[in-house]
């Protein structure tokens, strides 16, 4: 099996390629989709090929981060930035489909299979109610809330931190 690739009944997750600049810049463009990230939307193509060049040069020690696909075509990303702690992003037309949960499960459990931590994390804006809903649905555990963690622009955003603990998982799991 290639470590590389991640399959699940609908969704490729796979490492990112030069190739996914123009879909990846198409989302991280995007107002909407970017309502909730942690920098403003991408102007330039130029500022997505730097965060695209940044996520393939990202060691394996520190990240595991995937392109997702679906029916071929790029609709976002998700992973373990910085591990222990998730990250994803999908166009908004694909929002409401499964496809976030389908996605963060298979990488949740490859996460718990191949490294060694007892826990993964996230840090979610308090207005991100679906993004909320997604990870309690997941089995996360809010731990924490703060204010003012975070300046995107000129907007302070707030935080919501939720832990997943391997236990839980497993639980959850079976």
């Amino acid at each position: 099996m290639n470590e590389d690739v991640v399959r699940t009944e609908r969704l490729v997750m796979r490492r990112a390629e030069v190739r996914d600049l123009a879909p990846m810049h198409a989302i991280l463009s995007d107002n909407e989709a970017m309502r909730y990230w942690s920098t403003p939307p991408h102007k330039t193509l130029h500022q997505t090929r730097d965060w695209l060049k940044e996520m393939m040069a990202s060691p394996d020690s520190e990240s595991d981060d995937f392109v997702v696909e679906f029916e071929g075509h790029v609709i976002g990303k998700a992973g373990f930035w910085r591990l222990p702690e998730i990250g994803y992003i999908l166009h908004p037309d694909c929002w409401g489909r499964g496809l976030a949960h389908e996605c963060l499960s298979a990488l949740i459990a490859r996460a718990f299979s191949r490294f060694d931590a007892d826990a993964l994390v996230a840090d979610v804006d308090p207005r991100n109610a679906a993004s909320l809903k997604l990870l309690t649905k997941l089995g996360f555990v809010e731990t924490r809330r703060a204010q003012r963690t975070i300046l995107v622009g000129d907007e302070w955003c707030d935080s919501v931190y939720l832990e997943l603990r391997r236990e839980r998982w497993r639980t959850i799991n079976g």
